[in-house]
Formats: C-alpha cells, sequence, structure tokens
C-alpha cells in the first residue's frame, strides 16, 4: 500500500460533519440564560426599586444632598480638627458659617431678583409681539376664516338665549381674587423650603461629626472575609476620591461661570448682572439645563432693555460663549478623564434621574452614577452594568 492510498484510509476514517439543511439552525453564539424566572424577578425588582425611589423622592433627595455635602465639606472638617479644633465645634461653624453666608446673599439679592423676575413676563410679551409684528397687505385666507369664526362666536354669546317656562335660570359667578390663598401657599412652600435646609443641614452636621464610623461599620458588615473588606475598603475610597474631586471641579466651574457672567453682563450694559451671576453660578450645578435657562431668560430681559434683537442676540451668544467654554474646555481639563464615566452613559442616566427626581435627579444624577460604578466593578454579578457606565 502505497502513501496516498494509506492518507485516503485515514482520511475515511475520520468523522465528517454533516451539512446543514435549508431548515437547520445555525449554532448559538451566546448561550440563552439557563432560568428565565432570575430574568423576570430582576425586572422585576428593577421596577419595584425605580417605584420606591420615585413615591419616597422626599426622603431621599435630603439623605443624598446631606451625603455629598458631607464629602465636600469633610476635607475642611479634617483640617481644622488638625488645627485642635474639636470635630463637632468646627462642623457647626462650618454649617453656621455656609447658611448665614447664603442667607446674607440672598437677603442682599433679593431687591434686584423681585425686579428681575417682575420683568420676565413683560419680556416674553415684546418679544412674542416683535416676532409676530409683520406688515401685511391683506390677512392670509386661514387669518380670514378665523376671524370670521371668532365675529360669529362673540356674536351668538351676547344673543340672550330662551329660558323654557316654570325653569329657573342659574348664573355661576367666579371667586375673586383672595390675596389669603396665595399668602398661605406661598407660606407653607417656603416653611417647607426651611425644613428641606434645616434636615440636610442636621444630616451634614451628624456625618461630619462621625467622622470615619460610618465607613468602618460598611466595612464591618461585609462579613468575616479579608477579600470582601479589602473590596468594601477600594469601593469606598473610589467614591469618596471622585465624589470629592467631582464636587470640587462643580464648585470651581460654577464660581468661575458666575464671576465670567456677572462681569460680561455688566460690561454689556444689562442691569442686575450680580444677580445674573449668582444664577449662573448655581444654574450651573444643573447639567444641560442650568446653562440654557440662564442664557434664554438672559436673552428675554436684554430686549425689554434695549428695544432691539440685536442685544439680545450679544447678550446670549456671551452667555453660551461662557458655558460652551466651561463645559468643553475646562471642566474636561480639570477632571482629566478621572472619573472614566461614559458620556452617553452620563447622559441618559441625567435624564433618567431628572425624570425620576427633578431639578434634583439632574443635580445628583452624576454623584449617584459614581457611587453605583464604583460598587459595580467589584461585584462579579454586577461588572456588565459598570462596564456599561465606564468609558
Amino acid at each position: 500500500m502505497n502513501q496516498e492510498e494509506q492518507v485516503d484510509k485515514v482520511l475515511e476514517q475520520v468523522p465528517q460533519p454533516e451539512p446543514l439543511g435549508p431548515k437547520d439552525p445555525p449554532e448559538s453564539v451566546v448561550p440563552a440564560p439557563a432560568d428565565p424566572r432570575s430574568i423576570a424577578l430582576a425586572v422585576l425588582a428593577a421596577i419595584a426599586v425605580l417605584a420606591v425611589l420615585r413615591w419616597a423622592s422626599a426622603f431621599f433627595i435630603p439623605v443624598m444632598l446631606g451625603f455629598l455635602l458631607s464629602y465636600a465639606l469633610g476635607p475642611i472638617v479634617e483640617m481644622m480638627v488638625r488645627m485642635r479644633v474639636p470635630r463637632a465645634v468646627g462642623a457647626g461653624m462650618l454649617i453656621l458659617f455656609i447658611l448665614s453666608g447664603g442667607a446674607g446673599l440672598v437677603y442682599s439679592l433679593a431687591d434686584d431678583a423681585a425686579a428681575l423676575i417682575r420683568t420676565l413676563p413683560d419680556a416674553a410679551e415684546r418679544l412674542g409681539a416683535a416676532l409676530g409684528n409683520r406688515s401685511v397687505a391683506e390677512p392670509t385666507p386661514i387669518e380670514t376664516v378665523q376671524r370670521a369664526a371668532a365675529e360669529l362666536e362673540r356674536a351668538t354669546d351676547n344673543v340672550p338665549k330662551p329660558t323654557p317656562p316654570n325653569v329657573q335660570r342659574v348664573l355661576v359667578e367666579k371667586p375673586g381674587f383672595d390675596v389669603r390663598d396665595h399668602l398661605w401657599t406661598g407660606t407653607v412652600g417656603l416653611v417647607s423650603l426651611v425644613g428641606q435646609i434645616v434636615l440636610v443641614a442636621f444630616l451634614t452636621y451628624f456625618l461630619l461629626i462621625s467622622g470615619d464610623t460610618f465607613r468602618r461599620k460598611l466595612v464591618k458588615i461585609t462579613g468575616p472575609s479579608l477579600s470582601n473588606k479589602k473590596l468594601t475598603v477600594q469601593a469606598l475610597d473610589e467614591i469618596h476620591a471622585q465624589i470629592q474631586r467631582y464636587l470640587l471641579v462643580q464648585v470651581l466651574a460654577s464660581v468661575l461661570v458666575g464671576v465670567s457672567t456677572a462681569i460680561v453682563f455688566a460690561l454689556l450694559g444689562l442691569k442686575h448682572a450680580a444677580v445674573w451671576g449668582v444664577a449662573a453660578a448655581v444654574l450651573n450645578l444643573v447639567p444641560y439645563v442650568g446653562s440654557i435657562l440662564v442664557t434664554g431668560a438672559a436673552a428675554l430681559v436684554a430686549f425689554l432693555q434695549f428695544g432691539e434683537v440685536q442685544p439680545a442676540l450679544v447678550v446670549a451668544g456671551a452667555s453660551l460663549v461662557i458655558n460652551t467654554l466651561e463645559g468643553y474646555l475646562l471642566v474636561p481639563w480639570l477632571t482629566s478623564r478621572a472619573n472614566s464615566m461614559n458620556a452617553v452613559a452620563v447622559f441618559i442616566g441625567v435624564l433618567a434621574w431628572g425624570w425620576l427626581w427633578g431639578v434634583w435627579g439632574l443635580l445628583l444624577g452624576i454623584p449617584i452614577m459614581m457611587i453605583v460604578k464604583a460598587v459595580c466593578d467589584r461585584i462579579e454579578d454586577l461588572k456588565p452594568v459598570g462596564e456599561l457606565l465606564g468609558t
């Protein structure tokens, strides 16, 4: 038997794969889940968590604000402790200083802010009139039909309708303006706001005076395993560092945006430039929405003040340039990709938290996603979520 016959004999003994028929499905690349009930339970659990977060937003929002403020003010309290100031005294002094400074700033700018708010409806009305003011020789057919319909409706309303006999006619009058109702509503809203501020201040104070007690308790309850304790410490360190870095960058950027806005608006001749600076600094903390609100409102007020569209466009353009430089150059350079968050996931997450908690969700969305990513990166079953949020 020659060499070729031996090769043919070996090939005949090797089983050949059967060809796929036209109805045979291709081999699956991704294996099907072993237990579909686990996926259904996970989906139901996620829906339940979202429902609880939305229903109990009045509880979760102050708690998250207290934790964020404790992360932001923690280094200052630690510095005061190193200077031999008792932790409880230093934390109390710091919170009182912040509250008194904020109250003084609001009181000093209250008159200008009230005058500015009163001008917004007039500015919107005048802008609408300017945009709708167009000289036309003849009305369009649609406008003619609309005018005719309005005249017919007005004429029929003025004609007295016959009342059947033995039927009493009832006239319903709308209640007049009652200032007490509006005062009561405003008072309730103000009391609620003050209560929320006091609640957040006390929670922040207790977190600051506790030091690393809460951290040590979290490490202790993770279990006796040393690896679990190490992972918990790593996650807490990452959360602490990223949130502090994020808050530092946001505060610095907001201060720069507020000062730049006040200076530029004052140079352009816009009234109440200091109020605009404070508004720009505060709203800059709200991603994507704050800068749009400041730009639109400033354009409206500039149109009311100057009476022309061109100065309003200049003011809006200046505000847009300031926010663009801050959002695309300053903040990315300060963060230096340290947070390792995916921009698309961050944008979608901010929208989701805004849907859950409104403006507070827009403000707290990014820090919450940082916490979620730091936890998911260290839990085996949740690593896909961390990978999805990462860069």
